[in-house]
């Protein structure tokens, strides 16, 4: 635990400071693969990205932060001069050291608010990234991997909304079951057997979407220093919830074929982690597909080793040229598999549906943390998504929707190859929802987003996909939500300041881009 000075009030001109202590928790865990020092650094860098340390918080000094930790004070020197050269910190003489995004900012002077106190309230909240990029204000959303509203069966649900009602007005005055409806864990299961994914109403758990399927898994399975492994990139949001439970992440790269299986082999046999993460069959955010014979070897090194393996199943409907092979869960004959499957993007987000399936002790459980959590789902939403699910217009849908969504993704493949500059590369995704983008190692994608929200343009920086890595020379686009007209301005802005940049290369030191 360290002692923070935390500022609340700034611009974008300057940085306003006061002393006031802020408490932020940061765990040294002494035997994970990371250093101390890299702990320290990748903390706060969590809390900075996460805007729970925001610009012109001060941060203690390397002595007393030693103290506070237990730590040497090289060891604190090390990571404190890590942050500064990647620009996170900046040192003022005679005032301290404080967190900064622009070297060009000054810290000028000291303030109040009638909310300091509050800041004393010692949090646990080690990294909430990925909600800071869902809703903004920017015009262009290219942050948020969300379906284009005009693309859903709006009109569809207001009817069901009306007659639910007027066939059934108590349906707003009862609890639903703590597993979720019945009738449409039944017509789930039907659902999920197109997939691949065969499995009874039984083992259905109706969660408040995927995040909420994750934080169940973690808050009942991970505990402070439990071993998970994930994919580097992966899905932010659940990085966010491994680290809310003080788990010690490890990640392995993907390739062409998913999770790179030699190196989740040798992590494995080191570490025995708790819990094994994956996006499949698209991986998020590179939308590449997982091999059969990769998910065989994933689901035999879990088995082996007695570990769970989290499936992340967000979008395998989204496919673009052929559909993708089964789920890994379409394997899984000793319940080693927890599958996540997302039906609120496709469908109505409003609805915040999710569907969990597990068997055994492992579903027992899962069903005891989903009773502690909020008792159910709502009644109304899983009643208004029911008729679609149960009706075959359920995969007409779907079918117009992959054809609307591999059009924008063409798009802005073909808007790429017209504009981007030399040296960007990118992935071409076979299903889901994003494209990801690689820059080159000098750029950092989070200093380019300063300038894409100055025209209106917002995208997930790469940076929050890793959970261990400091990756900042990539990032995300979600081509699924805005229109075309929309998605190509966007496009043509990105490659504008992308150019821009490479034109500054020489001044890189000084400019805001890198």
């Amino acid at each position: 635990m360290i002692t923070l000075d935390y500022n609340d009030m700034y611009n974008t001109q300057q940085i306003y400071w006061r002393k006031v202590h802020f408490i932020m928790y940061i765990e040294i865990q002494r035997n994970a693969g990371a250093s101390i020092s890299d702990q320290i650094y990748q903390s706060i860098v969590d809390h900075i990205h996460s805007g729970l340390l925001q610009e012109g918080a001060r941060l203690p000094s390397v002595r007393n932060q030693s103290k506070q930790l237990g730590v040497s004070l090289v060891t604190v020197v090390k990571a404190y001069k890590k942050l500064e050269d990647d620009n996170y910190i900046i040192s003022v003489q005679g005032k301290g050291t404080f967190v900064t995004e622009n070297k060009e900012r000054e810290v000028l002077v000291e303030g109040t608010s009638p909310f300091d106190r509050q800041l004393a309230f010692q949090d646990y909240l080690p990294r909430a990234q990925f909600a800071r990029f869902l809703h903004t204000s920017e015009r262009i959303q290219l942050s948020s991997s969300m379906v284009d509203p005009g693309l859903l069966p709006t009109q569809w649900f207001e009817r069901e909304i009306s007659q639910i009602l007027s066939r059934n007005p108590r349906v707003l005055s009862r609890y639903a079951e703590i597993q979720g409806d019945s009738q449409l864990r039944n017509a789930i299961s039907q659902y999920l057997d197109n997939l691949g994914v065969t499995t009874t109403p039984e083992h259905i758990l109706i969660t408040n979407g995927t995040q909420q399927g994750l934080d169940l898994i973690a808050r009942t399975f991970i505990g402070s220093g439990d071993v998970v492994v994930t994919e580097a990139p992966t899905y932010p949001g659940a990085i966010d919830v491994f680290r809310g439970r003080g788990a010690t992440i490890l990640s392995v790269p993907v390739d062409s074929e998913g999770i790179r299986v030699d190196l989740l082999q040798n992590i494995c046999d080191k570490y025995k982690p708790k819990i094994i993460y994956t996006t499949a069959p698209f991986h998020n955010p590179t939308g590449t597909v997982m091999s059969l014979k990769r998910q065989r070897q994933i689901l035999e090194i879990a088995q082996s080793i007695q570990c769970i393996i989290i499936e992340d199943d967000s979008s395998s409907e989204i496919y673009y040229e052929k559909k993708p092979p089964a789920p890994i869960k379409n394997r899984d004959t000793s319940g080693h598999v927890i599958y996540l499957k997302g039906l609120s993007k496709i469908l109505a987000p409003g609805c915040r549906t999710g569907v969990l399936v597990a068997s055994g002790s492992i579903f027992n459980r899962l069903y005891a943390a989903k009773a502690n959590a909020d008792l159910g789902n709502s009644l109304l939403t899983q009643k208004t998504i029911l008729p679609l699910i149960e009706s075959p217009k359920m995969q007409e849908h779907l079918r117009k929707l992959r054809i609307a969504l591999k059009l924008r993704r063409d798009l802005v493949l073909a808007l790429l190859s017209e504009h981007a500059p030399s040296g960007i590369t990118w992935l071409v995704p076979q299903g889901g929802l994003n494209l990801w983008i690689s820059l080159p190692s000098w750029m950092n994608a989070d200093h380019l987003l300063i300038e894409a929200k100055k025209q209106q343009l917002n995208f997930l920086p790469g940076s929050a996909c890793y959970p261990v890595e400091q990756e900042n020379h990539h990032l995300r686009l979600s081509f699924s939500y805005v229109n075309e007209n929309l998605l190509s301005e966007g496009i043509k802005i990105l490659c504008t300041i992308l150019h821009s940049g490479f034109s500054s290369k020489a001044m890189h030191e000084r400019s805001p881009y890198f």
